[in-house]
């Protein structure tokens, strides 16, 4: 099997990202948590959680030795599996070899993931640094043991291949083999994929020079805060003094930000020209049309779903002006400044919700999915799939993570308000999602593309957005949690579109044979900014260097999945609530559907073609209906 590296960005808003190398890659949440202390501001230590509290990872394995059998048992399938090298031609051979690679790559899935949560229990606890690291040394001597499979079919004749795809004995292999039949015009010759993989270093080059510079090197100065004290102006804090009240704040660290990136405009430009280079180089070297379409290419995703969505946000437009005329106005505000953008609408509402009152809402919202649905989240909430509050030592942040055979699991870092309820649908949604997929398909078929990994999680959040609002009588908590939504609206569709329509200019022109200098990346990005925010907005001139600070860029081609995912799920909300029984029947087909099929067709059959703009149609028309509620409400 293929061993993944999943990157989700855990903010939709430029920052860091997350990796776990695995076969079953970790769902990891957008959003960002706030350490839970008890009454006397301590963090516990492991052993003082609560049991119920904790994840049952003894349903992985029942304990060390448990773990260490199934790792020797790994280990003697890693010297089996290289007896079949040379001898995939024949059809009986391939059978065994492939159900041989099943069979280890589950071993050290399991082998994995057990291992690396036992590490984030507690991160400091030497045993588990220890065994993750075992684990993933055992990934990678896997992974070469088996890395001769792929190359060896594709060498085959075209008709042998062909016959293999159409013969019974190996049906459960069949998409498989179509996958590979699929990807074989775009392998080269042995000798050329050899010297390609040495490339793979110094392709990497770009994003590892922008990565030291900018968390490392890139010195920001010091900025006024709240109190009027000089404070160091930090990635971390940027967006907090974003969000601040103080106007004065929020322009003083926008413009340090964009003028500290401004005199390093060149070094910048060089750094995202070389990877444009990189990604045209491979794109030619393959025999693709483009970098986009060879970007595109591995998830089996048509061009128009790129530009569908381009196109459709285009249309749409007029919707963001208006809510940028809204803003300015809940503002009170005469100009509305880039650096107002992540101000305040309303005055914060809190909401004080336990994480028993935080089960109970999202298992009330998700309703419209059916008692079966219910069933297996009530499942997830008593059984110990959840690792609920931080203690010491305990991984930040969220996922959900887990290996083919037994249950999901996820790790949170609870704390008693909204933003945690939201982050418990949303990894709930991803849990439920390999749980039928789990249950549905083998092996080979149960694990998902990234393509598809953010709907079920996006949709469970709208889900308990339509309930929240449909419940609240509290003008004050209505506009608080509109205000929430339609910022998920302007960050993620919108703002992630744009991203995406900058990397398709830059390289089409770079295509072009048109050089990508600094002053022309920062006037390419001026002009998007200017187009997608609209005349009721100031564009200031620092926004042209936003494109230096956004570490998406380096990994190409990425962020339109954020826009899709998301548009995806509300059309799937919308079909349910408006539909009923009959979407939600399609809705679970996707579910169970894994990656049995391609994404943009696994889509398709429950009732959201990505390919036409109409999800993208359905997603506007939430977003205007939140807006036109937000209106009601100011006048």
């Amino acid at each position: 099997m293929k061993w993944l590296a999943l990157l989700l960005a855990v903010s939709l808003v430029p920052g860091a990202a997350a990796q776990e190398p695995a076969h079953k890659p970790a769902h990891f949440s957008p959003s960002s948590t706030i350490p839970r202390r008890n009454s006397m501001n301590h963090v516990p230590k492991r052993s003082e959680t609560a049991p119920e509290n904790r994840w049952k990872l003894e349903d992985l394995f029942a304990d060390q030795a448990a773990w260490d059998n199934e790792y020797a048992e790994a280990k003697k399938l890693i010297k089996q599996i290289g007896g079949f090298e040379g001898k995939l031609a024949d059809v009986a051979q391939l059978k065994a070899c492939f159900e041989l690679e099943d069979a280890l790559s589950l071993h050290v899935e399991r082998l994995y993931v057990y291992a690396n949560m036992k590490h984030h229990e507690d991160t400091a606890e030497p045993s588990y640094q220890a065994l993750s690291d075992k684990s993933k040394k055992l990934s990678v001597e896997s992974g070469e043991a088996m890395s001769f499979i792929t190359p060896e079919v594709l060498s085959l004749p075209d008709e042998r291949l062909e016959s293999f795809i159409n013969d019974p004995s190996v049906s459960a292999f069949r998409h498989t083999l179509e996958e590979m039949r699929r990807q074989k015009a775009h392998i080269l010759s042995k000798n050329e994929e050899a010297l390609l993989a040495q490339v793979g270093n110094v392709s990497s080059a770009p994003g590892t020079i922008f990565g030291m510079l900018n968390n490392a090197d890139l010195k920001f100065p010091k900025v006024k805060n709240e109190q009027g004290e000089e404070v160091e102006l930090t990635h971390g804090r940027y967006i907090q003094f974003l969000e601040s009240k103080n106007r004065d704040v929020r322009e003083g660290a926008f413009k340090a930000m964009y003028d500290t990136y401004g005199k390093l405009k060149n070094t910048l430009a060089s750094t995202l020209n070389a990877n444009v280079t990189k990604n045209i180089f491979y794109s030619k070297a393959r025999k693709h049309n483009s970098a986009l379409e060879m970007s595109l290419y591995g998830d089996n995703i048509p061009k128009e779903v790129y530009t569908n969505l381009i196109d459709t946000i285009h249309k749409h437009l007029p919707l963001m002006y208006r809510y940028m005329e809204l803003r300015k106005k809940l503002l009170g505000v005469d100009e509305l400044h880039m650096y107002d953008l992540f101000a305040p609408l309303v005055d914060e509402f809190k909401l004080e919700i336990t994480y028993d009152e935080a089960k109970k809402m999202v298992k009330e919202s998700l309703k419209p999915l059916g008692d079966d649905y219910l069933a297996v989240l009530q499942d997830g909430f008593d059984n110990g799939w959840i690792d609920v509050y931080e203690n010491e030592g305990k991984r930040s942040g969220a996922y959900s993570w887990g290996a083919y055979g037994t249950h999901p699991y996820v790790l949170l870092n609870h704390n008693d308000n909204l933003n945690s309820m939201f982050t418990l649908t949303h990894e709930m949604g991803h849990a439920l999602h390999s749980y039928y997929s789990d249950q549905t398909q083998p092996y080979r078929d149960a694990q998902y593309t990234i393509f598809l990994a953010e709907v079920a999680s996006t949709l469970n959040e709208a889900l308990l957005m339509d309930y929240m609002l449909a419940k609240s009588t509290d003008v004050k908590e209505k506009m608080y949690l509109l205000t929430y939504y339609a910022d998920q609206f302007r960050t993620t569709v919108f703002r992630q579109t744009m991203f995406a329509e900058f990397e398709k200019i830059t390289h089409e022109r770079a295509e072009q044979g048109e050089a990508l200098t600094p002053q022309e990346l920062s006037k390419i990005y001026y002009d998007l900014n200017t187009l997608y925010y609209g005349p009721g907005m100031v564009i200031d001139k620092d926004i042209e260097m936003e494109w230096a600070r956004i570490p998406h860029f380096y990994n190409s081609f990425y962020v339109y999945k954020y826009a899709t995912g998301f548009s995806a799920a509300t059309s799937f909300s919308k079909q349910i609530l408006d539909e009923g029984a009959p979407a939600v029947e399609r809705y679970l087909g996707f579910l169970k559907s894994g990656g049995s099929d391609f994404s943009i067709n696994i889509l398709k059959k429950a009732g959201v073609d990505m390919s036409s703009p109409e999800p993208i149609e359905q997603a506007m028309s939430v977003f205007e209906e939140l807006i036109g509620q937000m209106e009601e409400l100011t006048k």
